[in-house]
């Protein structure tokens, strides 16, 4: 597969050129890339209204992923806020809702924060789905069935069916028989895929939500495939995009810088290359087995550890006398930074560039650990808040900060919490009672934004 943004910029790197052009490092060797970032110069190409060598190259995403990709140099947020916005289209173009009433999306509550974001920029009016009662604020045990019911159950038809698969504790929803399901209601079914773009490139079967029957997507390339931090993907299907096609690009731009990362497009432009040799996919295969030959032998020296999808492991060490946090900084101290901790898990994430070495030094590090006594389970029940206002009201108020023994019976305003894993205890415009404020204290969080 040919690569056309990396042959464009080195060639034009290659012949030293005067730089009377953004940006203004002029390609002075500070960090050593700075000659291959460049701007839209005559014979570059415009991210937003692609003609030529950034055209050709996601046509080269589009047929390593099989269906229509389109790239963003600025994460999975920019493809989240744009691919509700065309679901909203798409409703508006179906009258799906009343024109008096805001869009209606029926979103799981581990949504990550940019989906708050977009509802509020959006206007959305969001039913949350809690699944079982064996969820979690990060995972949710959602079903088929579930969708059916909640669907049934909505107060209007929604403009899309929104979750999060795979989640940051890497459970993966049931894309292929939810999909049946939101198709039966004629709702479209929108996945966050963040953690989930190598899913296509398994040997024994593409486990891709598009490939499953969803019908848009976004992917973190950088996340689980070689690709910079900030490089990702949205992905439509072929109905969707025939659909909606002409108005990617300007979604897209909605939400998106005009000064988009040229570095990075290069490394989505160069990932087209490097994925789709066989040896990636080789590679694919090899890390999942070297994580299950690791979890095996975490288990047997007494950690509850599993490969909860194919590149995460996810150790819960309560049973062995630790918190998650506890397990991290030992990691840390061996010289090992793992992608997530809290007080209950630990998540590692691997990919082919790992060596085997660096899964026998993440054994080594833990395998000598003394078991403690079991600890009990220490975060509370997933909460379901009452609504006062509506996400956008809420977040468009001015707030005050406040301690949360001081928030019972207020409104949230907005909610800002960290990345990884930057999914809200409690959204925008929501009632703090007491079990909301207990729930926050137990996370962690000992201020919130009110609505004023």
């Amino acid at each position: 597969m040919n690569t056309p943004i990396c042959d464009f910029v080195n060639s034009y790197a290659s012949k030293c050129p005067v730089r009377m052009h953004m940006p203004g490092h002029k390609g002075a060797s500070l960090l050593g890339i700075e000659h291959l970032d460049i701007t839209e110069i005559t014979g570059a190409d415009d991210l937003y209204h692609p003609e030529t060598i950034i055209r050709d190259s996601e046509a080269n995403a589009s047929a390593l992923f099989g269906c229509p990709t389109y790239y963003s140099t600025e994460g999975s947020s920019q493809c989240i806020r744009a691919m509700l916005y065309l679901c909203v289209l798409n409703a508006s173009k179906t009258c799906c809702s009343p024109s008096n009433s805001r869009p209606l999306v029926l979103a799981g509550r581990n949504s990550h924060q940019t989906f708050l974001t977009a509802a509020a920029l959006l206007d959305l009016d969001v039913e949350w789905l809690y699944g079982s009662e064996n969820s979690t604020y990060l995972s949710l045990d959602i079903t088929p069935e579930y969708i059916r019911e909640a669907l049934e159950n909505a107060s209007s038809k929604p403009a899309c069916v929104y979750l999060t698969s795979p989640d940051y504790l890497g459970n993966i929803v049931d894309v292929k028989a939810i999909s049946e399901v939101c198709h039966e209601f004629g709702v479209p079914l929108a996945i966050d895929n963040a953690h989930g773009a190598y899913l296509k490139f398994l040997l024994n079967g593409s486990r891709h939500p598009i490939d499953l029957g969803a019908d848009i997507c976004c992917d973190s390339a950088h996340k689980t495939l070689p690709v910079l931090t900030g490089g990702a993907y949205l992905h439509l299907s072929d109905e969707m995009n025939g659909s909606l096609g002409e108005f990617v690009k300007s979604s897209m731009a909605m939400f998106g810088s005009t000064s988009p990362s040229w570095i990075i497009l290069q490394s989505l432009d160069m990932a087209n290359k490097v994925v789709g040799e066989g040896c990636f996919r080789d590679g694919l295969m090899d890390v999942a087995k070297m994580l299950e030959i690791l979890a095996d032998k975490l288990t047997k020296v007494g950690f509850n550890s599993v490969t909860s999808e194919p590149l995460k492991l996810l150790i819960k060490p309560l049973s062995y006398g630790y918190e998650g946090d506890e397990i991290a900084e030992a990691l840390r101290l061996s010289g090992i930074e793992c992608e997530f901790s809290d007080r209950e898990s630990v998540v590692l994430m691997a990919s082919p560039m790992n060596s085997p070495a660096d899964f026998d030094r993440v054994y080594d590090c833990l395998k000598d650990l003394p078991s403690k006594e079991a600890i009990s389970a220490i975060y509370p029940a997933v909460i379901k808040p009452e609504s006062a206002l509506s996400i956008r009201e809420a977040s468009m108020k001015m707030g005050r900060l406040v301690p949360v023994d001081e928030a019972i019976g207020c409104v949230a305003g907005f909610c800002k919490t960290s990345c990884p894993p930057a999914v809200p205890i409690v959204m925008c415009g929501e009632i703090i009672d007491e079990a909301v404020a207990q729930s926050l204290k137990a996370f962690g969080f000992d201020e919130i934004y009110l609505v004023d």
